[in-house]
């Protein structure tokens, strides 16, 4: 397969397209709009599930399991919950198949249709909540904290490689707690959570907000988001947290006796990311050659290649790489020593830029002579000759540098593609020449909300945390406003 590229300022969506395919990380599926999470982006995965999960358990979460499929009638118990996502569930309605007569081969057994149609789970609210009734009696059952990583399934029309697909892999954390507070408290905890591993791990800057009401999740009372913008000036929700009231214990009737012996519904959380981080992950900021990753989620943070003729040199080379591979991995640092004799050197170098390794050694007879190394690094492509002595103190410094340059350079071009504008025609015209997030004042109203989005397909992507009370005159309408909301076209 040819490793060039289409170049993002020509067709950005082929772009990003290709450099799924392109470097291994999934492919679709024979089952429309699901994927296959090949072996390297299942690796990229697995990073950022193991700090999310590490994060999670340091909050205080344990992980449970639930079933995959949910009962048709706990749908209905929660109206809200069941109109966001009824045009979007898969049903089972049989339980069997059997071999057709006539030639038709493997039909359905319409004798072992289910009594209760069963629901593929587009999330797990409903079954968590018809458990949490039988776990939680007593306000010494609370708070009630679980988090479960599983499969959801949402009948999706338009697809994209882990954007949006059919099937996707994430976390849902679900929590019962005995006040109003509490609740509210712990769904700010979580956001705050996403908050830092999208920037301290991904190196992908986000604003902090709370969502519109049109916007919110399917039952929640507030949802609160990190949103994130690519490159190609959309923005992307990159992970929600729901204070959800009493909503769910209600339909469910999850009760406690307080401390003072009355019977009080619980309060309740959900909250979730989902393998649509690794499409946010390559869009903030992997460039016309490939892949880039930043190194704390790099599944490879350090290829080493082999450059030489004979068989001596190979050895000999080997040999040192060898000593070498030892100490990097006593640093903590992920290496691998690509010793095939199938492939060139160069074809090496560029599938690991291709990939996104934030750095590559190569080594030949003349390194060996003089003690030293030629190191890249992925982020600048830049190249310079370095001593094999301290060469894991050198590789971890250069590592926290691709990291942190990583952030800045998202950040300001997160910062300058954020524009204030006063009135709807600088709207239309930042939105459709410039990109990026609008800040605009709005008037509160449904109405405005659906007008503006209707005219332009821009959405509020939040209403910032950090927003202050600012008199205004809303772009759409003339309405009073006393704050700026988001703007933005979205994935």
């Amino acid at each position: 397969m040819s490793k060039k590229l289409t170049q993002r300022s020509q067709d950005y969506s082929k772009w990003y397209n290709e450099i799924v395919t392109k470097a291994d990380l999934a492919e679709n599926s024979g089952v429309r709009g699901m994927m296959v999470i090949k072996p390297y982006g299942y690796a990229i995965w697995e990073k950022m599930q193991a700090e999310l999960d590490r994060m999670f358990k340091e909050t205080g979460h344990e992980n449970a399991y639930f079933p995959l499929l949910i009962p048709k009638s706990y749908f209905s118990k929660e109206a809200s919950h069941v109109d966001g996502f009824a045009k979007e569930c898969a049903v089972v309605t049989h339980y069997r198949l059997k071999e057709g007569e006539n030639g038709e081969g493997i039909v359905v057994d319409e004798s072992a249709k289910l009594e209760e149609e069963l629901i593929i789970r587009p999330t797990s609210e409903t079954i968590i909540w018809d458990s949490y009734r039988k776990w939680i009696q007593s306000y010494r059952d609370l708070p009630l904290l679980i988090n479960q990583w599983a499969n959801v399934v949402r009948w999706e029309m338009r697809t994209r490689l882990f954007l949006r697909t059919a099937e996707f892999l994430w976390q849902e954390g679900h929590t019962a707690h005995a006040t109003k507070e509490e609740a509210v408290e712990e769904a700010l905890k979580m956001h705050g959570v996403y908050a830092d591993f999208a920037q301290n791990f991904m190196a992908m800057p986000v604003i902090k907000g709370y969502k519109s009401e049109s916007e919110r999740f399917a039952g929640a009372l507030d949802t609160y988001t990190i949103e994130a913008l690519m490159q190609d000036g959309k923005a992307l929700q990159a992970g929600t947290s729901h204070f959800l009231g009493q909503n769910f214990a209600k339909a469910f009737d999850v009760k406690y006796v307080s401390n003072e012996g009355k019977q009080e519904y619980v309060w309740a959380t959900s909250w979730g990311v989902s393998t649509r981080l690794m499409g946010a992950l390559i869009m903030t900021h992997s460039d016309d050659n490939g892949l880039v990753l930043p190194p704390k989620l790099a599944p490879i943070q350090v290829a080493i290649v082999p450059i030489y003729k004979t068989d001596e040199q190979y050895e000999a080379i080997s040999a040192r790489v060898e000593e070498m591979v030892k100490e990097l991995r006593a640093k903590g640092i992920s290496v691998k020593y690509d010793n095939r004799k199938t492939h060139k050197p160069g074809w090496k170098f560029a599938e690991y830029e291709l990939k996104g390794v934030p750095t590559r050694i190569a080594i030949g007879p003349r390194d060996l002579e003089n003690g030293t190394v030629e190191l890249a690094r992925r982020d600048t492509l830049s190249k310079e000759i370095v001593s094999q002595e301290g060469i894991s103190d050198t590789i971890s410094n250069l590592l926290e540098e691709i990291q942190d340059n990583l952030f800045k350079k998202a950040i300001d071009y997160r910062n300058d593609h954020i524009t204030e504008v006063n009135n709807f025609d600088d709207f239309k015209e930042v939105l459709e020449n410039k990109g990026g997030f609008i800040s605009a004042h709005w008037d509160g109203t449904t109405e405005t909300e659906d007008a503006i989005k209707n005219q332009t397909k821009a959405t509020i992507r939040c209403i910032p945390l950090e927003t202050k009370e600012e008199e205004g005159i809303c772009v759409f309408s003339g309405k009073k406003s006393n704050k700026r909301v988001l703007f933005a076209k979205a994935y």
